[in-house]
């Protein structure tokens, strides 16, 4: 089956997830619209032994809580303060890619799968990004998967997972992925939404392959 490497960028993922709710739920929906941690992992896992997990995002002090529950699930979570995240958050970025070079390193002739949790794949063409690192983690023989909301996915990297590998559209799980959180008082009028069960029946999954001859 192949060892599981999860990289996940809950900014993105995060971000994109309220204009989906807004689609959905109503403009109100946008500032209650939460992320399930642990089924957004599950999912991205699907019953899978995970080899290694890291995830990057920011963090209000209410929100450390909820982090230490992926800790405790064996995920290293790295997190940055809100303060330090503008622009491309190319820090996010960075640190991700750090992550899935070194394991392609440090896993050489002993290919994994990478499941990437974002829609940024920006800086292909110049050799740089996600998309190109997640490229060379294919010729190495890596299965590659992709979950991210269909919007915000970059086209290009979306239509090359799904040609060499697995794209996972959260829109799909949307109901099992977030939930929403009743509006306080003064923000307009939403419904809570409790979470729904994940289903992983639909979930299709990816396998290593020979490396590619340069």
């Amino acid at each position: 089956m192949g060892k599981v490497f999860i990289y996940w960028d809950n900014s993105n993922i995060f971000i994109s997830a309220k204009e989906i709710a807004t689609e959905r739920e109503g403009e109100g929906a946008r500032p209650r619209i939460r992320i399930h941690f642990r089924n957004l992992l599950d999912l991205a896992r699907a019953d899978r032994p995970v080899h290694h997990a890291v995830a990057v995002g920011s963090v209000p002090p209410e929100l450390r809580y909820v982090w230490n529950r992926l800790e405790n699930e064996g995920v290293d979570v790295r997190l940055l303060e809100r303060g330090a995240l503008h622009g491309r958050e190319e820090g996010v970025d960075q640190l991700l890619q750090t992550c899935m070079l070194r394991d392609l390193s440090d896993y050489n002739g002993d290919p994994g799968i990478a499941v990437l949790l974002t829609g940024d794949g920006s800086g292909f063409a110049d050799g740089a990004g996600f998309h190109a690192d997640l490229a060379r983690m294919h010729r190495k023989g890596w299965g590659i998967e992709v979950l991210s909301w269909r919007h915000s996915c970059n086209r290009r990297m979306r239509e090359w997972a799904e040609e060499n590998g697995v794209f996972v559209a959260l829109d799909d799980f949307y109901e099992s992925v977030t939930f929403m959180e009743a509006a306080a008082p003064g923000q307009p009028i939403v419904e809570a939404r409790h979470v729904r069960p994940l289903d992983l029946a639909a979930r299709e999954l990816s396998t290593p392959r020979p490396p590619t001859t340069p």
